[in-house]
């Protein structure tokens, strides 16, 4: 007989749906680097007690759920670049990101659960959740695949452009980041309508 499926108390689950997918994003925030969006189905027999919003785990324990959502999830990453940022500002660029890794993940699920006000047009039944990253379990597994996969995206990029530090500070505005770029100039991966570049 198989294990019935792990619960916890403290999740909201739409219960009417049977399958959920759950939609967030990760590097809002930085002065570099592409804004990184997951969309991931969970399995019925997922393990939920490796999941909770990505910000409240340790890189160690992301990356390790992140290799168990990969190998035990339906998920796709996306992505959108510096450049359309700049064109459309961060949080249509957000939205865009979102709707390509839905379109990617290439499945029909009953419903989409997207972490904060607004949902990215997806031709799919839809629900904007606050907080949804640290109450759905499908958010939260789509909240530690963008954050990995940025990650390591910015990691990838620091052998690029050792000298911005990018493997460290992900691109966010750390005071070691922003003396980089008044010491250099922007980076090819810089966002240009961000404040750093006007001071």
């Amino acid at each position: 007989m198989s294990p019935a499926p792990e619960t916890r108390g403290d999740l909201f689950e739409p219960a009417s749906y049977r399958v959920v997918c759950g939609i967030d994003e990760a590097g809002r925030g930085p002065l570099a680097g592409p804004v990184s969006a997951a969309a991931v189905i969970l399995p019925d027999d997922f393990p939920l007690s490796l999941l909770d919003d990505s910000k409240a785990l340790s890189e160690k324990a992301r990356n390790a759920a992140f290799e168990i959502i990969a190998t035990r999830s339906r998920w796709a990453n996306e992505w959108a670049w510096p450049s359309e940022i700049d064109e459309l500002n961060i949080l249509w660029a957000t939205m865009l990101a979102m709707r390509r890794a839905f379109l990617r993940l290439g499945a029909a699920p009953d419903i989409v659960i997207v972490d904060g006000t607004k949902t990215p047009d997806i031709p799919c039944a839809r629900r904007a959740m606050v907080k949804a990253d640290a109450l759905v379990p499908a958010v939260m597994a789509a909240s530690i695949v963008a954050k990995v996969s940025r990650d390591r995206m910015m990691e990838r990029y620091d052998w690029l452009y050792p000298e911005y530090g990018y493997a460290r500070h992900k691109g966010y505005p750390t005071a070691a980041h922003r003396a980089a770029c008044r010491a250099l100039g922007p980076s090819p991966i810089q966002r240009m309508s961000f404040k750093y570049s006007k001071e």
